[in-house]
């Protein structure tokens, strides 16, 4: 019995450090793993750098470390993208205006106010994201030839937009939620009516989740390529998707200056993401806790 008793806790202490063993190992696995897929998702982005900073050749002939730089491409790309680039600016700063300006009083009043069919409400909301592009792109169409709003920037910032606004009704919405209602409460008690308190209470205690919805509006508007082509006849309001498109078919060989045309239109929505990475993650995450 004696040994029994003493080979036992031996056998179960032997037995328990292994997981400790084999955490290093599934450690090193997972990072491993992660480089790998990093690599392979950033390696279209290193190549497009890449053939636009080499001399003008074929695309199979681009060198995959390049031996001597060229930027001759990025100033071809600038002078005939650079009204593009300006134009989706503009266009995208508006789609985000519009888009707050909707859904932040949507999603105050989803999250508020206690009305019967508001679960039905967010779900039709997200059922709008299922939608394909081009049933959109063609009802917008027909609706905007009556408005007069084919080829005009205000049709395109109201077509991107819609894009954004369901989306953003959701985000902020979940966000608005976890708002404690005392704090709603206090705020009427010291005089406040709903606007008031909205603006200077709601909005302010929810700007995380404004600034995800407003940067993910701007990425669907500077992104947007469907309605680019379907709004727009003429070149008076040509986007810089819808430039791209058709400055690789005037310059089908030179693949230099196309390269460098999509790391010009990849610039903006690259830095915005840098800038605000931490109140995407506040404004993603800070309405799942309560």
């Amino acid at each position: 019995m004696n040994g029994m008793a003493t080979t036992t806790p031996a056998v179960s202490a032997h037995a328990a450090g292994r997981p400790a063993e084999n955490k290093p190992k599934r450690r090193w696995g997972a990072m491993i793993a992660g480089i790998v897929i990093l690599c392979v998702m950033l390696f279209p982005l290193y190549w497009m750098v890449n053939t636009a900073l080499q001399p003008e050749s074929g695309l199979l002939e681009v060198d995959p470390v390049p031996h001597s730089l060229d930027f001759s491409g990025f100033g071809d790309a600038f002078r005939e993208q650079g009204g593009h680039l300006l134009t989706s600016l503009g266009v995208a700063l508006g789609a985000v205006v519009i888009c707050l300006l909707f859904s932040a009083p949507a999603a105050y009043g989803l999250a508020q106010f206690k009305l019967r069919g508001t679960k039905t409400v967010v779900f039709g909301t997200l059922i709008t994201q299922m939608v394909p592009g081009i049933v959109i792109a063609n009802a917008l169409y027909s609706a905007y030839v009556d408005l007069g709003l084919v080829n005009s920037y205000a049709g395109l910032m109201l077509a991107d937009a819609s894009l954004g606004i369901p989306f953003a009704i959701v985000l902020m919405r979940s966000f608005m939620v976890a708002i404690p209602r005392e704090v709603i409460e206090a705020a009427e008690v010291d005089g406040a009516g709903r606007f008031r308190t909205f603006v200077q209470v709601v909005l302010p205690m929810s700007r995380n989740s404004l600034i995800t919805a407003g940067l993910f509006s701007f990425l669907y508007a500077w992104s947007d390529f469907m309605f680019a082509l379907t709004l727009n006849t003429t070149d008076d309001v040509k986007p810089i998707t819808l430039g791209i498109y058709q400055y690789i078919g005037a310059h089908v060989g030179d693949w230099g200056s196309v390269m460098s045309a999509a790391v010009l239109s990849a610039i903006p929505a690259a830095v915005l993401l840098v800038l605000s990475q931490k109140y995407i993650a506040a404004g993603i995450t800070g309405g799942s806790v309560k």
